[in-house]
């Protein structure tokens, strides 16, 4: 397990890493209090069923994660309610993007972005790694590659089936919604042997993400021939990290997945 380093995290808030929309689009940076360089960073992606949520609600996992020495970076996306699919993803490849453009003056490894998610979150972590040209947008520092060095993704939606009108799939899509789009959206169907180390985390109680959604990820994964794992919790429901104790938890997880993983590997 990587140790935790004394003294105080930096937070950076407010920062620009590009625009969706016509729009700037910000992030919040937490900078370890060691003075080293080339770290293996985290952008963070929160959840809310891609119609609400904000970027502060991760801000504790910014935060330990950089007591471990990852720097981490926590980022808006444009929300369902502003703009349909797929501006979610294109707003978080563009926060990969500008991580690498800015790697050193971030003091980060550019082959050692990490991204990590809970929920919708989850979802666009692993989206993030589909490495599709139409999930690229035109958020800023064009030419730059978005690919990413690892997946974190807690309770993530892995196949999205939407159901009545009014549910955040129908929203996300803008109500035009048909096979084609839903398997486009999908992590599931992204799944391939190169894609890149991912840690799947899910409680068995979940009724608002089944926990059948991170088996059938890892399956694929598994049967694909990439690296994965999958951390079931068992009883727990949806959201259970927001508990401090399981918070920590899952905190230890992801530093021990990505340092032995992505900070470590040869």
């Amino acid at each position: 397990m990587p140790a935790k380093l004394p003294g105080h995290v930096t937070t950076q808030e407010n920062v620009v890493f590009g625009t969706g929309g016509g729009r700037e689009l910000h992030c919040d940076v937490f900078t370890p209090p060691d003075d080293v360089r080339n770290r293996t960073a985290i952008l963070i992606v929160h959840g809310g069923g891609w119609w609400e949520g904000d970027r502060t609600q991760l801000k504790g996992y910014g935060v330990q994660l950089a007591r471990y020495g990852f720097l981490c970076v926590t980022s808006e996306y444009r929300l369902s309610r502003e703009a349909i699919w797929p501006a979610q993803i294109h707003d978080v490849n563009a926060a990969v993007r500008w991580m690498r453009a800015n790697s050193d003056a971030l003091g980060i490894d550019q082959n050692k972005i990490c991204v990590s998610g809970n929920s919708a979150g989850g979802h666009l972590a692993l989206m993030a790694a589909a490495q599709r040209p139409e999930f690229e947008g035109d958020g800023g520092n064009a030419g730059v590659s978005s690919t990413c060095a690892a997946i974190i993704a807690i309770y993530p939606p892995t196949l999205l089936r939407a159901g009545n009108a009014g549910d955040a799939l129908h929203a996300l899509f803008g109500g035009k919604v048909d096979r084609a789009i839903e398997d486009a959206a999908s992590p599931l169907t992204h799944a391939r042997g190169n894609f890149p180390p991912t840690m799947l985390i899910h409680g068995n109680a979940d009724t608002v993400v089944p926990v059948s959604a991170s088996f059938e990820m890892y399956q694929a994964l598994a049967k694909a021939g990439a690296p994965v794992e999958l951390h079931v919790y068992d009883g727990l429901p949806h959201g259970f990290d927001a508990a401090p104790e399981f918070g920590h938890q899952v905190t230890d997880l992801i530093a021990l997945f990505v340092d032995r993983k992505v900070r470590r590997a040869v």
